[in-house]
């Protein structure tokens, strides 16, 4: 029932979302995803309105389907920046170790974009769709939203955040297992990271919400994705999977670590100051044994972004951030989002 409700409301044909991934989500991949018959999600987290802007007047031209825009609802936290130093210190000496050069200059803080500067383009743009992470729009920007009939998915990794979400009267959630590549979407207890295993999860959550469940995490395969389904899940949510195809933003060598023999998938904070899981590298290891206390985000993850942008360039492994969940190795992908959307979709509605 809640499967036939999702697919009305979101009008879509098969209840598989993609998820969105700052960085490796291409405009292109969400028209694909969208349309195949599931949903794609373009990230605009601390982007400025313009960037947001042209974003969506690209995916405009890509597709006339239903997608969702996904925000960044965290609180910026205020810091004492000269706290920064040692971790400034630290990215330039490793930077240079390994022959990149960052000035100060790089190393500047940006002006940090709320998800409260972009509301304004989404409702102008008439996006119909937002999922969002890291917390919960404040009363008044849920209000405006609804006002304007925009359609709210939530991101909980917890009983208490689902409950807190649904109370606040969004209407649907996505449970994000501890399998789950990227950033944590935990909120309520940020110095406790919830560490329950999707299934759990969807098990306690399923119990006590009476709106649609995505389910999100580790998600390997078709035969996975049925028996979330079995247990109460309205739609999956995929990322990793998407990560190879064609329309990825992510480096070639990014991808071909994907299907390596022994990508090990870690939890760490050393690229954003936010719990994320993710392919370790040279880079995680040294700050995490630097013994330097890492920034929260979203400061650690400026501080990041000009070698992360560098070793891309370089097609290096090592300097940039590679998120994935725990279904590594792949054993098998795809050229397109639109295979990987069909090729679920089919298998959950046996079309």
């Amino acid at each position: 029932m809640h499967t036939r409700v999702l697919l009305d409301t979101l009008q879509i044909r098969f209840p598989v979302i993609q998820a969105p991934m700052l960085g490796v989500s291409s405009p292109e991949m969400v028209a694909a995803a969208s349309d195949a018959g599931g949903l794609g999600s373009l990230p605009v987290g601390g982007l400025s309105p313009d960037a947001v802007a042209a974003l969506l007047h690209r995916i405009n031209t890509l597709t006339s389907r239903p997608y969702a825009v996904n925000l960044f609802v965290h609180h910026i936290p205020e810091v004492d920046i000269t706290t920064l130093e040692p971790m400034r210190r630290l990215i330039q000496q490793l930077a240079k170790e390994h022959g990149y050069v960052l000035t100060d200059t790089d190393l500047q803080l940006p002006r940090f974009y709320s998800y409260k500067d972009q509301l304004e383009v989404l409702i102008r743009e008439r996006v119909r769709i937002i999922s969002f992470t890291f917390g919960c729009p404040d009363d008044k920007s849920i209000a405006l939203l609804k006002k304007n009939n925009i359609l709210l998915i939530g991101t909980a990794t917890s009983l208490e955040e689902a409950v807190y979400l649904q109370n606040k009267g969004i209407d649907m959630v996505v449970a994000q297992g501890i399998e789950a590549g990227g950033h944590r979407g935990s909120f309520l207890n940020e110095n406790v990271l919830p560490q329950q295993p999707l299934e759990v999860l969807l098990r306690q959550v399923k119990a006590a919400l009476t709106i649609p469940l995505i389910a999100a995490g580790g998600i390997r395969n078709s035969g996975t994705a049925k028996t979330l389904f079995d247990q109460g899940a309205a739609a999956i949510q995929l990322g990793t999977l998407f990560i190879p195809t064609d329309e990825s933003l992510a480096i070639s060598s990014y991808k071909k670590m994907l299907t390596g023999e022994d990508p090990r998938s870690v939890l760490t904070t050393a690229f954003s100051g936010r719990w994320a899981r993710g392919i370790s590298n040279a880079f995680i290891t040294a700050i995490e044994t630097s013994g330097i206390p890492v920034p929260p985000y979203p400061y650690q993850n400026a501080l990041t972004a000009p070698l992360r942008k560098m070793a891309q360039a370089q097609d290096d492994p090592e300097f940039t951030s590679l998120w994935a969940g725990t279904e590594l190795p792949l054993t098998a992908t795809a050229d397109s989002a639109a295979v990987i959307v069909e090729s679920f979709g089919r298998a959950l509605l046996a079309v």
